[in-house]
């Protein structure tokens, strides 16, 4: 399993136009087939840097997702919602794979 995290550097005057980009791709992302964790919008510190978290199986799941969210009405919605807003300045995206062991909870320690 891959985590992708995408660090996004958002216009901290149009956080709006950011939490309902994010809030359409709650819907296209999932439909797509990730696994979302969510997005993220400043709260309290930078009010620049927000981020999206999904899950894939690997790489070649994630061409087959992009594929599908670039079909996905919704999706195509978002993304000339977010070229014609501006409010991304930066998209870094970055693939992660969990390096420790999971958490036992409830286990007797």
């Amino acid at each position: 399993m891959l985590t992708c995290i995408i660090r996004y550097q958002i216009d901290p005057t149009k956080k709006a136009q950011y939490e309902e980009y994010a809030r359409n791709w709650g819907q296209a992302i999932p439909r797509c087939g990730a696994d979302l964790v969510g997005y993220y919008a400043p709260h309290e510190g930078s009010s620049t840097l927000a981020y999206g978290i999904y899950n894939i199986p690997n790489l070649a799941d994630y061409e087959t997702y992009r594929a599908k969210l670039a079909l996905d009405p919704i999706g195509q919605q978002n993304y000339d919602f977010a070229q014609r807003e501006k409010f991304l300045l930066r998209e870094d995206r970055t693939f992660l794979k969990l390096a420790s062991a999971p958490h036992a909870i409830g286990e007797p320690q």
